[in-house]
């Protein structure tokens, strides 16, 4: 049973197969031209020297073979025209899953994951190649059989016995050539994700001296996948091979017994030299699938990975069963919150509570590993809590429409992360209704104004991956304006000024005094200097609140004890 993520778009484009298998279906039907075509020259216009009949019969077939080769030529068009589609629907489809994915079913490294999404080319070339329309040429054997079986009587059992020989040698090697399929396209993960991981930590490979280690992993990676590909190779090619040799023992062998038949004026020349095209049309159909077979392995491995991605639940469910809420007063609570990350033994969050009203601005202190930076990521909605509630004006944020929840949450993670692209791109990404002025207002609030200017192109200059090139405290100022765009209620910012000097930390702070006033703010950060900008403080250590309040009467609280 296909997915109806693959069965709906083949569905849609069900009229384009249609045509293609007709069009396979009528290249097979003239196959039998020339083989009668040969026969009746040799039996009939040879030795009556009919040059008459030979003109007749040659513009027959030469339009025969015109319509051949238009129809061949359609069918490839078409097969074109199908991929494209599936390449445009499903492609879409994968990647927004992608997008989609809920962060908690996120499994294997960036590498693995976009080695599954790199099947989906096996995947299409499999329903978009001229080599499935072999399946059309197979119901074709049985009539060609026939015919050979009119014309040449007993010589029809040679054709006949190469059929299932051929059969038998693609179906022995298929058990293994899955198992090692399975086992390449695995080892191709591994090499993609070494090569990924190479390719966007170069600075620190460089710096810390890892290349050696990376070259190691990338060598038995090599060695293992030309390993299984060799072994997957010989066992597809054994098949294709046998396919080849009794094409052509067919051929050979209609010769040999058709000469005996001749001899006993039981077939003439002309009715051998078409047995024995028609023989070798035959076994040719049962060639290309052997071939189909191989790529069958690949196909059906790259279709398990795929769809077990698609299977993963996302972040967005069906529409019916979300709140809309496009727009959000910015009240937020914690209700006996506990939260433990995928595989990991020790929680992050341990029955943490509290309430932050609407406007109220606070600072989530602790050591490393105490939880902060988990309380932004429950916020925004990017993994669930283990239990309890994490609530938005009162509404679970499970229920909340995350396209709504998004819109509403400015958001600046720990991990800076910029998108190829333009730096205006990195600002806006794109959203409709941020115009320049808009882009401009958040650059000069951010800081991101102040260095523009020194660069060629400005806010059109395009960046590398990641924003290579640009220097920590710049692309944090970057993150800072794109989440201040469109004055959203809440602003979440984790650790936003880690990489900045003193200067240009003060100067933030003091344009931010007045732009978040009103508004949310979930500020986790270690800068003492920070904290201006809040009037509530909660600590944590090791996923427990220790202490909550206003921002001085905990400050001094924790120095007094501290003492």
């Amino acid at each position: 049973m296909i997915a109806p993520w693959l069965a709906e778009p083949l569905k849609a484009n069900r009229g384009i197969y249609l045509q293609v298998l007709l069009a396979a279906a009528m290249t097979n039907m003239f196959a039998f031209a020339t083989s009668l075509f040969s026969m009746t020259i040799y039996d009939r216009v040879v030795p009556n020297n009919a040059v008459e009949s030979l003109v007749a019969l040659s513009v027959g077939v030469a339009i025969v073979l015109v319509f051949d080769f238009i129809l061949r030529s359609l069918r490839g068009y078409f097969i074109d025209v199908a991929g494209h589609r599936l390449d445009e629907t499903v492609g879409d489809a994968i990647f927004n899953r992608l997008i989609d994915m809920q962060l908690t079913n996120k499994k294997g490294s960036a590498g693995s994951l976009a080695g599954i999404v790199r099947e989906f080319e096996a995947l299409r070339d499999f329903f978009a190649s001229a080599t499935i329309t072999a399946l059309v040429d197979v119901p074709f054997i049985i009539l060609f059989l026939f015919v050979i079986w009119i014309i040449g009587g007993p010589v029809v059992l040679v054709p006949l016995a190469c059929v299932p020989l051929t059969i038998l040698a693609a179906r022995a090697v298929q058990p293994s050539l899955d198992r090692l399929t399975h086992e390449g396209m695995g080892q191709g993960f591994s090499k993609q994700s070494v090569l990924v991981e190479t390719i966007s930590g170069i600075e620190t490979v460089k710096a810390t001296n890892a290349g050696a280690m990376l070259a190691d992993r990338w060598a038995e990676a090599v060695h293992k996948h030309a390993e299984v590909s060799r072994k997957s190779r010989f066992l597809s090619q054994f098949a294709i091979n046998v396919a080849a040799s009794l094409q052509q023992i067919a051929y050979i062998g209609v010769v040999i017994v058709g000469v005996f038949l001749i001899n006993e004026k039981a077939l003439t020349t002309g009715g051998l030299i078409a047995c024995s095209i028609l023989a070798g049309r035959c076994v040719s159909p049962l060639s290309q699938i052997a071939s189909l077979l191989g790529r069958l392995s690949h196909t059906r491995n790259a279709y398990r990975q795929i769809d077990n991605l698609m299977k993963q639940a996302g972040d967005t469910r069906t529409e019916g069963s979300y709140l809309r809420r496009p727009k959000l007063n910015g009240a937020i609570e914690f209700r006996n919150v506990t939260f433990q990350y995928p595989n990991v033994t020790g929680r992050a969050l341990d029955d943490v509570s509290f309430r932050i009203n609407p406007g109220e601005r606070v600072a989530i202190l602790g050591r490393v590993g105490s939880g902060k930076s988990t309380i932004t990521r429950l916020i925004l909605g990017l993994y669930a809590p283990t239990t309890g509630t994490v609530m938005i004006d009162e509404t679970d944020v499970r229920q909340i429409h995350p396209e709504d929840l998004r819109s509403n949450v400015g958001s600046v993670l720990q991990d800076v992360v910029l998108l190829s692209g333009t730096i205006r791109d990195n600002i806006t990404l794109r959203h409709a209704g941020v115009d320049d002025e808009e882009v401009l207002r958040v650059a000069r609030l951010a800081g991101v104004h102040d260095f523009v200017g020194q660069l060629p192109n400005g806010y059109d200059i395009r960046l590398a991956d990641r924003g290579e090139g640009l220097s920590g405290g710049q692309k944090q100022s970057i993150a800072i304006a794109r989440a201040l765009v469109g004055t959203k209620p809440v602003v979440l910012m984790d650790e936003p000024t880690s990489a900045m000097d003193v200067q240009s930390e003060n100067a933030l702070i003091a344009r931010l005094e007045g732009e978040l006033a009103g508004r949310t703010l979930v500020l986790v950060t270690h800068r003492a200097s920070m904290l201006k900008l809040v009037d509530r403080v909660i600590i944590l250590d090791k996923g427990k609140i220790v202490a909550s309040g206003p921002r001085d009467d905990v400050l001094k609280s924790v120095a007094v004890g501290g003492a």
